[in-house]
């Protein structure tokens, strides 16, 4: 029996299965005394979540950023005033993984207020910061150790009135090359150059491109190999599917619906993510409240795989751990996370394993 044994072991290290994994939580604040971040462990043989700790991240810290060399978490807090002053807020915590505590290093107003997504740039020198609330994104300078130091370009897309534009995510596309931001009200997917060296944006030789009126981009991902760019639109509950080269826009290939046909009701899709093995997409609908998954082909393009219950209310984001085996997902309404373990054939998220609580999840990832 020594053999057999050692096979198994063999094949649960390769797997990254039976390691447990550390989970961190932000989440909205209802009271000022909350305690918005939290980290949790991930059993991974039953699939369960233990709390380990919570620490302060300032009002509404809904989303955030890490920088694993440095063992910081950027996190911005989705206010309108901060510290007393107009603005939103970023907030930097250090995290010792001997001891598992999480300290406060630092704390900023980052120009505008209502920032909903932070992400860092391609040299990771700097922080890109996307504000909802008042159409607009901005660039942060982080000193050698890390800590941010100074803000280096503000993009403005509508002025007044404000409700008319809603920028909500920045991030880079896998290359490094370019810088990608969605506009939600604008109905726009802008492209930029980012310089490191004066950390200010421009725009690209093709600077964006326009979604039909009513779509609502909210959240994309990325083709492994960056051949392909996945969008999903929260007000018409879509996603779409773009190839993506240096010579051109972004062009259109393909559009599918995140809801069931016979679903009636009011519907606002949020988060977007690739499995691990690369061969299937998910999204969460807020509304239908559920997981939809799309098997990838290997042209790119998707086909309706199936739908989860997601286990709440209101998933506002999900995240997969590193071993591709669980999909969790933050039920912002319910104040609660569902774990589910994945069908490695079908892609499908089918058995719930846990559900812990956790007060308006807004971001999951882990570390």
């Amino acid at each position: 029996m020594l053999i057999p044994n050692l096979l198994i072991l063999i094949s649960m290290l390769i797997s990254g299965c039976g390691k447990n994994q550390k989970l961190f939580v932000a989440g909205y604040t209802r009271n000022p005394d909350d305690k918005g971040f939290s980290v949790y462990e991930l059993k991974t043989d039953r699939g369960e979540l233990i709390r380990l700790t919570a620490c302060d991240a300032g009002p509404n810290p809904s989303y955030f950023t890490c920088s694993p060399g440095k063992n910081l978490f950027y996190i911005i807090n989705e206010v309108g005033k901060f510290k007393g002053n107009p603005g939103g807020g970023l907030t930097t915590l250090k995290y010792d993984e001997k001891s598992g505590e999480l300290t406060k290093q630092h704390e900023m107003n980052v120009p505008n207020g209502g920032p909903c997504y932070i992400s860092l740039s391609p040299d990771g020198g700097y922080l890109l910061i996307a504000n909802y609330s008042r159409g607009s994104v901005a660039v942060v300078r982080l000193d050698q150790s890390g800590i941010p130091e100074s803000v280096t370009d503000t993009i403005f897309y509508i002025r007044d009135p404000s409700d008319r534009s809603h920028a909500h995510m920045i991030s880079a596309d896998p290359a490094g090359k370019k810088i990608y931001v969605t506009d939600l009200a604008l109905d726009k997917i802008l492209i930029y150059d980012f310089d490191n060296i004066t950390g200010r944006l421009a725009p690209s030789a093709y600077p964006h491109v326009q979604l039909p009126e009513g779509e609502g981009p909210r959240h994309f991902v990325f083709s492994p190999d960056g051949s392909k760019l996945y969008v999903i639109n929260e007000l018409g509950s879509t996603v779409m599917v773009f190839d993506v080269t240096d010579q051109r826009a972004p062009q259109l290939v393909q559009t599918l619906s995140t809801v069931r046909e016979d679903f009636e009701g009011r519907n606002f899709c949020a988060d977007i993510h690739i499995g691990k093995n690369g061969k299937f997409l998910y999204g969460s609908n807020r509304g239908e409240n559920t997981i939809v998954t799309f098997s990838i082909g290997s042209d790119g393009l998707l086909s309706l795989a199936g739908h989860t219950s997601c286990g709440g209310d209101w998933p506002r984001n999900f995240v997969i751990d590193p071993s591709g085996t669980f999909l969790l997902v933050g039920n912002q309404r319910s104040d609660n996370i569902s774990v589910f373990r994945i069908n490695s054939k079908t892609g499908l998220p089918e058995e719930q394993t846990s559900r812990t609580e956790s007060v308006s999840p807004a971001c999951l990832k882990f570390y």
